[in-house]
């Protein structure tokens, strides 16, 4: 009897979630004992048509991981889909958007302007950009083209399951596939981790204050944070309240405050909306001007709030910008 076939893809994303495959240690040998890693480019060659040769639903599930920018990374995402039984956004930037999402805050031109034109670290006097296609002694080589907006891979295919984090933790790696190979998945659109908010597992969980009034903000660089206490209760933002639980604390135990990366619950709608409405209903002045005092100390609003979900907020994108 042949093993079911399993693909791993990347998309955009910086790598990190190929790492936690990796970092399976040996049990990666027991998943690789199961199934035959029939797309893995990170790791082993593979051809584009021999992927589009299958039949299609041959391969049992497709863990893919990163947004969706480019054209190429749309159409590998089309065609994973047709050949897959189980489609499986694999960390945050498949499942949210992820960091590349944060590029929806500005046009498609204003980037490429940039990073091949303005950056102070790019000497391009002739101010050329790579060209989507071009002409060279008869032939045509293409690259991808970049859409106007990064997305989600459920904003492109159906997707049916997922595995939250930046990266996921080998455990809810080995969790994920553990349910796949024994047929115990759970119903359709779960993600695989714990359905509750991160201060569940968090260490200074008995120090989350119940009201505070945040007379201002302050980034962990700036302080010398207690190792004890809630890192609201020291004036810094943490997004453990808005955010799901599963990645073992790792930032809170390691004191970094949580930045976000496991997403939601399946009660919050937005994210980042809802811890916002926590911190302003709880900001101590009254008047205008000492609010905004106060907010000074979170100087980048959306980068803060939005790191890892902008492509699924309810902002999404810059209203300016084309959809694709």
């Amino acid at each position: 009897m042949s093993k079911p076939k399993v693909a791993f893809y990347w998309c955009a994303s910086c790598g990190g979630c190929e790492e936690t495959v990796v970092d399976l240690a040996e049990d990666i040998l027991g998943v690789v004992e199961k199934v035959d890693i029939v797309l893995w480019p990170v790791a082993m060659d593979f051809k584009y048509k021999s992927i589009e040769a299958m039949p299609d639903k041959s391969i049992v599930a497709t863990l893919l991981n990163g947004a969706i920018r480019t054209t190429e990374q749309e159409e590998m995402a089309h065609l994973l889909r047709r050949k897959s039984v189980y489609m499986i956004a694999y960390g945050a930037c498949a499942h949210l958007g992820g960091i590349p999402a944060l590029a929806n805050q500005f046009p498609r031109e204003q980037i490429l302007q940039f990073n091949y034109e303005t950056s102070p670290s790019v000497v391009n006097e002739r101010k050329t950009r790579p060209q989507v296609k071009f002409t060279d002694n008869g032939r045509e080589p293409t690259l991808p083209a970049l859409h106007n907006v990064v997305r989600s891979l459920d904003q492109v295919v159906e997707v049916d399951y997922y595995v939250p984090g930046c990266p996921p933790t080998p455990k809810l790696t080995k969790v994920a596939v553990t349910a796949l190979l024994e047929n115990r998945l759970p119903p359709k659109g779960s993600v695989i981790a714990p359905d509750v908010a991160l201060c569940d597992e968090c260490p200074r969980k008995a120090t989350k204050p119940i009201n505070v009034s945040f007379t201002e903000f302050k980034r962990p660089h700036q302080v010398l944070m207690d190792p004890e206490k809630c890192f609201l209760t020291q004036g810094i933002v943490c997004m453990g309240p808005s955010t799901r639980s599963g990645c073992e604390a790792a930032c809170t135990v390691g004191g970094m405050p949580c930045t976000g990366c496991f997403g939601p619950t399946s009660r919050v709608r937005d994210q980042g909306l809802k811890i916002m409405s926590s911190l302003c209903a709880n900001v101590a002045p009254k008047e205008e001007g000492d609010i905004n005092r106060v907010l000074a100390g979170i100087p980048d609003p959306v980068g803060t709030f939005y790191r890892y979900g902008l492509a699924k907020s309810m902002l999404r994108r810059r209203v300016n910008l084309p959809v694709k």
